[in-house]
Formats: C-alpha cells, sequence, structure tokens
C-alpha cells in the first residue's frame, strides 16, 4: 500500500507514503550524470541527468522505490500486486525489466513530452534482480510539474494513462480510480445544507462538518479518494515552506498509524517513511515513523558529478527541539 501525489505551486512537488510491513534498507541515494547500467537486455545505460530519492543499494545499484532527476522530472513505484504483468522478452522492443525503469526514465529524459514518445515501445519482462530479490509487482506514477501520468502493464498489455488528478494508490487498475471519484462528485468542503428534504428542519449541529462522506479507511480507493480531495480543496502560500508544510499535511490525511491495518498473514502494515521532493529545486525531503523531523537531502554540483553513488542512511532517531 501507498499513495502518491503531485503538487504544484510556484514550484514543483512530488512524494508518496511508503506503506509496507517490512524495512527494505532504504537510504537516500543521489545518482550521478553518466553512471553506468547494465541492462538485462544487453544494452549499458548512462545516465544523462543525476537523480535523487530512496532506494536500497546493492553492489552499487540503487534499486529506487521513488526519485527525482536534475530536471524535475519524477517517478514513484507503487504495489500492484495480482494486476501487474510481466512477459518474456519481445523481439523489436525494448525490453526492460521492473527494477531498471526508473532508472531509465530519470536517466534519459527531461520531461513527459519527451518520455511518452519513447513509452510505446516498452516491454517489461519477468526478470528478478536476483535470486534472494524477487521481482516486485508494480505500476508507476510519472510527473513533469506540468502533466503526470501512470504506467501500468497488466495482461492485456502495457499502458500509459494520463493522470489529472495526480495521485495514484494500488489496485484495481487506475482506470478504476478516475471512474470512482465519480462517486463523490457531490462531495463538498463547504458547510453542510439541508438537501435531505425541504419538510425537515435539518440544521448542522457542530462545525467541521464539510467534507461528511469522505471515506476514511486506508483501502487504495479510499485513500485515493482522499487524496484527491485533500489536494485538490489545498489552500496554500506558493513558498517554499508553505508547500512543503502542506504536502505533508496531505500526506498524513492517508498514513497508516501502527496497528490501523493487519495483513492476511498478520503482519502489520504501517508507514514507515513519507517524502517530498521539491522537484523545481532538486531537494529530497523525508520523515520517519520513529522520526518526525523533516530530514532534507540537496541535489548539489559535487553528488551530481561524481564518479560513484552518494548515500545519505536514514535518520530514524527522534529529533526532538526543546525550548527549556
Amino acid at each position: 500500500m501507498c499513495t502518491c501525489i503531485a503538487m504544484k505551486t510556484r514550484d514543483a512537488y512530488f512524494g508518496r507514503s511508503m506503506d509496507i510491513e517490512y524495512r527494505f534498507g532504504e537510504k537516500v541515494v543521489v545518482t550521478p550524470r553518466g553512471y553506468g547500467f547494465d541492462l538485462r537486455n544487453g544494452q549499458r545505460l548512462e545516465t544523462w541527468y543525476a537523480m535523487i530519492g530512496m532506494a536500497t543499494v546493492m553492489g552499487e545499484y540503487p534499486l529506487y522505490a521513488e526519485a527525482v532527476n536534475e530536471k524535475g522530472l519524477c517517478i514513484a513505484g507503487l504495489n500492484f500486486p495480482h494486476n501487474a504483468r510481466y512477459f518474456q522478452p519481445k523481439p523489436d522492443s525494448l525490453n526492460l525489466t521492473p527494477y531498471e525503469f526508473i532508472p531509465w526514465v530519470l536517466g534519459n529524459f527531461s520531461g513527459i513530452r519527451e518520455l511518452r514518445r519513447e513509452l510505446g515501445n516498452v516491454n517489461l519482462v519477468d526478470i528478478p534482480f536476483s535470486d534472494s530479490v524477487p521481482v516486485a509487482s508494480l505500476h508507476w506514477m510519472i510527473s513533469d510539474g506540468t502533466d503526470s501520468l501512470v504506467v501500468e502493464q497488466t495482461e492485456s498489455g502495457f499502458h500509459v494513462y494520463d493522470n489529472p488528478a495526480g495521485v495514484l494508490t494500488n489496485n484495481p487498475e487506475f482506470p478504476f480510480h478516475q471512474t470512482n471519484l465519480s462517486n463523490y462528485m457531490n462531495l463538498t468542503c463547504q458547510p453542510p445544507q439541508n438537501r435531505f428534504s425541504s419538510r425537515l428542519a435539518l440544521n448542522a449541529y457542530g462545525s467541521g462538518m464539510g467534507a461528511i462522506g469522505l471515506p476514511g479507511d486506508s483501502s487504495p480507493g479510499s485513500r485515493f479518494v482522499r487524496a484527491c480531495f485533500c489536494k485538490m480543496n489545498s489552500i496554500c502560500e506558493g513558498d517554499d515552506a508553505s508547500s512543503i508544510a502542506q504536502f505533508f499535511h496531505i500526506l498524513d490525511a492517508v498514513s497508516i498509524v501502527r496497528g490501523e491495518v493487519l495483513l492476511q498473514d498478520n503482519k502489520c502494515s504501517a508507514t514507515t517513511y513519507t517524502c517530498c521532493a521539491n522537484a523545481t529545486q532538486g531537494i529530497y525531503y523525508y520523515r520517519s515513523y520513529a522520526n518526525s523531523q523533516l530530514t532534507g537531502v540537496r541535489l548539489t554540483e559535487e553528488n551530481k558529478n561524481r564518479k560513484s553513488l552518494s548515500i545519505f542512511p536514514m535518520e530514524e532517531r527522534q529529533q526532538i527541539r526543546f525550548l527549556n
């Protein structure tokens, strides 16, 4: 389970909640320009653009959960079980493994218009990273501050959807979530009015009764609606500090408290971290379940041009500012 949003004020922002029942050795990782990836199709990818995001690193290979490149193109992979389908390599296609998709997107492209021309040739193949790291069932949200896309490969093939809401969660397939929003088109943030019956004198009995009917559970469909509603009704100043604060408040609306959601094997899912990248300025902010203070890592000229990865371990210990 996860929720991803893209938001634009003066700058472009992109981020997600990572809702998961385990940890994957995640660290903030900067991949520099010109970094080499040996692809399973026999080709070698050398990145045109540096990127920053949350990843686990295995043998100098960053396995990104989400990232943004120096041009402001952003992408996140979200859980898509039972629906994701990966095929065998196809001739005359660009065959990529799911774990290669994020480096390929961010290493090659500066925006969605440029990327869209190449997506039609992609075939995601069923090849794991290693014997101990199986193929992850994913779909992806991509944004450049102007447009957003969703990429899904299902039994029916490789699909690219326009995403005007700039929100993604998990199952079912993305067209369901777009259609499901119509069930809430009468929802309003305004104080309620009596539409029940003109023959009954119904009045609001308290303040804060706007958005009655907004789903509050943690299912993917409900989180999609709630994130869309909070984002689309967001009131936010355009400066960076206000935008970052607002972004994390929107993610708070869909975060999962430890113990709130148990999976079928009785494992406990929770929001292990939330993140927000200022894609315009190249700054990645995050906070973890254990540490609610924001931590930021910048894309600098130094780490853009290094020959190796720059790796920043997560700050997990709670940081508290005492005033006396």
